[in-house]
């Protein structure tokens, strides 16, 4: 019989142990994908450090920034979540979160289903104890069974889309939808000046968002230098803010100021998930702008500051949590566009799977050595260059 491979994390602190599991039979309303590409987001390295606030099915499979392929499928699965045919050969990607559709805000509230009380969540919260074993991006297939679990979500990617570029997507919409936030409250429009507040992953993708949504000029405010601020500005962030050379709070806003014209900016985006962020990027922001937070996806602790600056300064102050099903299809489409535009292929490093190729791709992300480290099972899967 023939057997995949699948990684697993027994707890935070732990090497990742690679398993072999049995080909599964696929029911009518199943498929098996193939999996070309799986990114190693922050919130992976969050949960790898004990940060996730709720109870985990350890032993499980991390990995939830993945392009596939759909290798073998059921007789009743035939559409992705938004109509679209599937088939064997088919590229798709899974969403992490996916909202049942029927809980209090899936139906009350479909904007904010991304808060669905009972969602699917692939790569966290299905443990591998669980038959078929394959609930996750770290392996070489993933297991989706609509019957089983209703709420999952498919979508097909464009015929010709690299899987490299698949496995961006669920990050990228995770900023576009944060945009749409702001936009909604009227504190983001076209022309406007945008500061990103990190470099790493969800910082490149957000500097190419805003770009593409209409901001007039764009900052990122990050490090290091190498790999990711330069990276930043090749996506066309027109200035950068080295907190490596510019050390406190104080010097920091200085030189923001000074690069925005000395008011500040009218958005804010804090892609970087530290305390000290927000505090500092409120001062980045004109009185009257819109600070968005979107980087606290995990508990990293309190944050000190002063709510007075929040209503001196007349803010819009948002918080932005991943995003909702029908939001996807716009980071897919950016992607697609954007190939000739920006450098997606640069923010990826490449990892083969094996327990040395994991456990390196986790390292050189905690250690900021890569923008976005990339487990690749299936190398000639990929497309783009190797």
């Amino acid at each position: 019989m023939q057997h995949i491979r699948v990684s697993t994390f027994a707890g935070p602190g732990a090497k990742p142990v690679i398993h072999s599991v049995p080909w599964p039979k696929i029911p009518k309303k199943a498929a098996l994908i193939q999996i070309g590409a799986c990114g190693v987001c922050g919130t992976d390295l969050h949960i790898l450090k004990g940060h996730w606030p709720r109870a985990l099915p350890w032993p499980f499979t991390l990995g939830h920034e993945l392009g596939g392929v759909v290798v073998e499928a059921g007789s009743e699965f035939k559409e992705d979540f938004m109509s679209k045919p599937l088939r064997v050969g088919s590229r798709v990607m899974i969403p992490p979160l996916m909202p049942c559709g029927r809980c209090y805000y899936c139906i009350h509230y479909p904007e904010s289903a991304n808060k669905c009380l009972t969602p699917v969540y692939y790569g966290r919260y299905l443990g591998f104890d669980k038959p078929p074993h394959l609930w996750g991006g770290f392996a070489e297939y993933v297991y989706v069974d609509l019957e089983a679990l209703p709420g999952t979500k498919i979508y097909k990617l464009p015929d010709d889309m690299p899987l490299r570029l698949g496995a961006l997507a669920e990050p990228l919409t995770s900023c576009i939808r944060a945009f749409n936030r702001a936009v909604r409250v009227g504190g983001f429009k076209w022309g406007d000046t945008v500061v990103i507040q990190g470099s790493g992953p969800i910082g490149i993708l957000a500097v190419a968002a805003a770009q593409e949504m209409g901001a007039g000029r764009v900052l990122c405010v990050g490090a290091p230098e190498q790999p990711r601020l330069e990276l930043a500005r090749k996506f066309g962030a027109e200035a950068t803010v080295d907190i490596e050379r510019y050390q406190t709070a104080d010097a920091r806003i200085a030189r923001l100021r000074e690069l925005v014209g000395g008011f500040g900016a009218d958005l804010v985006m804090d892609c970087s998930g530290h305390p000290s962020a927000g505090p500092e990027g409120i001062e980045f922001l004109r009185d009257g702008g819109t600070y968005v937070e979107m980087g606290q996806f995990t508990d990293a602790g309190a944050i000190t500051t002063s709510w007075h600056r929040i209503c001196a300064k007349d803010i819009n102050v948002l918080g932005s949590w991943a995003f909702t099903g029908n939001d996807l299809p716009l980071g897919v489409d950016m992607l697609y566009r954007g190939q000739a535009k920006y450098p997606w292929f640069d923010m990826q490093t490449l990892y083969p799977f094996s327990e040395e190729g994991i456990a390196g791709a986790v390292a050189d992300a905690i250690a900021m050595k890569t923008v976005k480290s990339t487990i690749v099972p299936f190398p000639e899967l990929i497309g783009g260059p190797t």
